[in-house]
């Protein structure tokens, strides 16, 4: 009985057949646009924000690196910076290494 039933159940309408096949896309292009906005673009600012500091980079900057040691700048070269950390104690480090500077030195 259960099987004359089945057999006798109707057949999908033409008019789901004929639905828009970008309508299903639609969702997916949304989530694409909402990553685009919440995770890329803040990321290409950070990375903007980062190669402008290190581009402007000088001697006498207080700056912060990336493994926390604190130092002022006292050469700057193409790719490193001296930042002395104490007295007679200098380290030379990539410019990428510097996170941040607290406040330029007035002189």
């Amino acid at each position: 009985m259960l099987i004359t039933l089945l057999a006798q159940a109707p057949t999908a309408t033409p008019a789901a057949a004929g639905a828009n096949p970008l309508a299903s896309f639609i969702p997916i292009i949304l989530i694409f646009i909402i990553m685009y906005f919440l995770l890329f673009r803040p990321q290409m600012r950070r990375q903007k924000e980062q190669r402008n500091l290190v581009a402007t980079l000088k001697t006498g900057d207080r700056v912060v690196t990336a493994s926390g040691i604190h130092g002022m700048i006292t050469n700057v070269k193409d790719a490193t910076v001296t930042v002395k950390v104490a007295d007679n104690v200098k380290l030379e480090m990539d410019k990428s290494a510097v996170t941040n500077v607290i406040k330029a030195v007035e002189g």
